[in-house]
This record gives C-alpha cells, structure tokens and sequence, in this order.
C-alpha cells in the first residue's frame, strides 16, 4: 500500500468553531464527517497561539524556543530541518500549497519555495497576490469585499489552494507523498462569497462565566489587553456584529473548500492518512479578550485535531500536541525518528485510541511579532496542560493555575490555593523538566522560583548540566569543550 499522507489546516479555527465539537450552532459538515471517520482529539493544543510560531513547531518537530521562530517574521535556524526536507531527503515526494510564514518575511511571505518541497506547487500568500492587480490586491484585504456583488470563490486565497491541491492529488495519487494544504481562511480578513458571507447574521456564542471574568487575579498583562473591554457589560462583549459573522461565515466558507479537497482524496486515495488542525484559534470577547496573546486559555491555546486514517468515530481526551505531529508522519513513512525531535509518534494511538501518548503537554510564548511594537511586547509564558488542569507560568507577571474539571471556564486561578499545592507542583516539575530537556533558550532559575514555590533556591548554576546538541543525520557530532574531540554523551553534569 502506498505511503500518502494530507495535512490540512486552517489559521484560527477555535474547536468550538466546528459542529463536531459540541457546537451544533456551527455548520461544518465536511470536518465533522472527517470526525465521524477518524479521531477527534479533546485535549490538543498548539506549541505557541501564534501564527508562525505555531508552525514551526507543526512542521519541525521541535517547540519554537528551539528552532528560532520565536515570533512572527522571524526565520527559523539555518540548522533546522522540516519535515519536507527529511521526507524528501529519504525520497517521499512533498508538497506545500498555501500560507507558509516561516520565512521570516513579512505576512504573505516571499513566494519562494523552501527546500524539500515541489516547486510547481508551491503557493504562498505572495504567490495569490501576484497574480492579481493592484486593484484586486487591495480588494483581497478589506472585508468588505465579501459583500460586493461581482466577489466568487474563484478570487478567494482558499479556492485557488484548493485547486492546486486538487492537482497535486490527481497527479500524484499512484506515488508515496505528504502534501500540506493551508489555508490562511477563516483569518481576516475572512473573504467569502455568498451565502457565506451573511450566513452568520444576528449569530452571539451562548454566555458563560469567562465573559464575566473581571480578570482581577489574573495577569496584569491581561487587563492591559482587555483595554476598554475590561468594564464593559456582559451583552457588550458578547453579542452579534458584522466582523463575526463574516469571520464565522468563512470559517463555514472554507469547510466547503476542505470538502472539495476531501471528495478527491476519497475518489482516488481513501487509504491516505488525513490530518486537520488550526494553528490557534481567537478569544473573541472570552476573558474579555480578542485575538490571541500571550495565554494557554483554551480558546486560543486547545485546538482542533481530528486524524483520519485509524480507528474511526472515537474521541481522544488524553492530551495531544503539535509536537507530535512530525514524528507521526515519519513513523508513518516507515522513517527513524531522529533524536532531537521534541515530540513522539501518535500513530499507535491513532490505531487504538486506548493508548495513552502524553501526561502532560506544553505550550509557550515570547512575543506576538517582532514588527509590531504593540501587542504587549515582551511577555514570556510557558505552561503545562493535563486533561484536568493547567499551570502558566507568566514569567514578568503572576501566574496561573486551573482546575478545569470544576472551572471549564478558566475563571478562577488558584494558583495560591494550598488544596492544589501537591498538584500544581508536580506539574511545575514537569514543566521544568521539559525546558530543561528542550535546551529551553529561556530557561533558568526565574521560572523555578516562584512566590508560590517556597521549596525552589536560587542557583547561579541552575541544574548544574550542559546540554548539546544531537542530531545525527544532518551535522556533525558536537565537539566536548573540555577535549575538543566529539562529545560522547549531550548530557553532561558539570560539577565535580
């Protein structure tokens, strides 16, 4: 049986945004079939709710403290490989059609195809804008667009990737591939031609208690981020307008354009294994938030992630990560995963939904962008998730801990409470341990000691370790300071 695999994504899809996951309000027929045939996961989250970030972690295999792209529009390390590359290093044939943003440019990026995937499919957002007019450049980028009478799903970024991955599959479906399919859509500026686009209309979430969330005992960064929002009433932050219902609307939009790629994966390859996610989702007045930030909320940090191709109609509440993706896939292709992956292979899970994969899973932040002077600058976060509670450490702030079990909703933040002392804890250890087995750039005694961690000291050594670097298909091994001949071992302790 040939070796094939589709990954499609899309770019701020929160989980509630699909109907398979509870919210019969949404109309997501194609991704909710996909559901029905394959797994759902409950509990997966991104590496970092932002953009670039977010994938490369996706398509690395390693979190972004790691690989560089700590930010949008900045590149990731000349030393680090994608997926792509080791695929096609050990002859898969890869595609990559739409938005990338990990090439350190700005939102559309280059336009030029990165190594390990087929040039004559590749199809950034600079590929979409050069083939349009000057005029029809600007139309792409204001909503209004959506609502004027000559707007088709010809024009839109989504239809044409779609196309493209239509091709792809057609020609390609007797051989081994991986393709990517990403879709900027349901992300502004969200266009989409009738009846899409007013679809939505009158459209509010169902209340619940995070739109009261008065973030008093929550970040300070928070309230600044909630700005005018954060006095506002209740029917203030949660009501219908025009912007959600037209983002709800592509959201809805580009579910049909998954479809039409779906139905050609079903007519000429049904065995290949489909992956979807986002890569975060939007506060949308949760929190009295918008957007996304630095926060493990699960409105942004929780996102979907069904995988077809296994066992089939079943839901996954084990935690789940983007970590895991990579390894999945070279697994899959039968392909040795290499050391310094972050993440592990979830396929034997995706054959027997029994199997547990992860305890904990992790996510972080740095800064939303480094070409922004807003969006809250420098705020450094790292948190651990459990399918009951998260711990985020807010390095330059308080910190947060929630039973989500008890408190869904993420209101009450019991990071002082001593009932969760034993628990809060073991998770802190976790979380320092990955950071430490990361090579986490960021890392020191700052984040082990806390005002609510009484039993952490301060060491100028911090763990008292050197920790290099392994990879052993592409570099040479690391040379040991102390010799200068090739380290024997990555992990060295440094005391005598």
């Amino acid at each position: 049986m040939k070796k094939q695999v589709v990954l499609i994504m899309t770019d701020t899809t929160r989980k509630d945004m699909l109907g398979c996951y509870g919210n019969k309000k949404m109309i997501t027929p194609n991704l909710d079939k996909l559901a029905e045939e394959g797994i759902k996961y409950d509990n997966a989250y991104t590496c970092q709710p932002v953009c670039g970030p977010a994938r490369s972690a996706l398509f690395t295999g390693t979190f972004p403290h790691t690989n560089g792209a700590v930010t949008n529009s900045i590149a990731m390390g000349d030393n680090i490989k994608t997926v792509g590359q080791r695929l096609t290093d050990n002859k898969i044939h890869c595609g990559y059609i739409g938005k990338w943003h990990l090439d350190g440019g700005d939102y559309f990026g280059f336009g030029k195809c990165p190594e390990g995937w087929d040039k004559e499919y590749w199809y950034d957002m600079k590929c979409y804008l050069e083939e349009l007019t000057d005029e029809e450049k600007l139309k792409s980028r204001k909503p209004k667009t959506s609502y004027e009478a000559d707007m088709t799903e010809d024009f839109t970024y989504s239809h044409r990737s779609s196309n493209r991955a239509i091709d792809f599959l057609n020609r390609y479906k007797d051989e081994d591939f991986f393709l990517t399919v990403s879709y900027d859509e349901p992300h502004g500026p969200s266009l989409c031609p009738a009846p899409y686009n007013t679809m939505y209309e009158g459209f509010k979430f169902d209340n619940n208690p995070n739109f009261q969330d008065d973030l008093s005992k929550k970040p300070f960064m928070q309230q600044l981020w909630a700005g005018e929002a954060i006095n506002k009433p209740v029917d203030m932050l949660n009501k219908p307008s025009k912007p959600l219902a037209l983002f709800l609307g592509c959201n809805t939009f580009v579910d049909y354009e998954i479809g039409r790629v779906i139905d050609e994966i079903n007519k000429h390859i049904p065995d290949a294994l489909i992956i979807f996610t986002s890569d975060h989702g939007d506060m949308l007045g949760a929190h009295r938030l918008y957007a996304k930030n630095s926060t493990a909320y699960k409105e942004v940090a929780n996102i979907p992630l069904i995988i077809r191709g296994g066992e089939k109609g079943k839901a996954v509440d084990y935690p789940a990560s983007h970590i895991d993706i990579v390894p999945t896939i070279l697994e899959y292709m039968e392909i040795p995963i290499p050391k310094l992956l972050e993440g592990k292979s979830m396929l034997s899970q995706i054959k027997d939904t029994s199997v547990r994969i992860n305890d904990v899973v992790f996510t972080e932040f740095t800064r939303y962008e480094v070409d922004h002077d807003g969006f809250g600058g420098l705020q450094i976060m790292r948190a651990a998730m459990t399918e009951r509670y998260k711990l985020v450490i807010n390095l330059l702030d308080i910190d947060e801990f929630y039973d989500m079990e008890k408190d869904p909703y993420e209101v009450c933040n019991l990071i002082y409470s001593e009932e969760y002392a034993d628990i809060r804890n073991q998770l802190h250890d976790k979380l320092l341990d990955n950071m430490n087995k990361t090579r986490d750039l960021y890392r020191g005694y700052q984040w082990a000691c806390r005002p609510w961690r009484k039993d952490k000291t301060p060491s100028w050594e911090n763990d008292g370790y050197t920790r290099q670097r392994e990879n052993e298909e592409y570099e040479p091994r690391q040379l040991d300071y102390d010799t200068g001949l090739p380290m024997k071992e990555a992990l060295r302790f440094k005391k005598v």
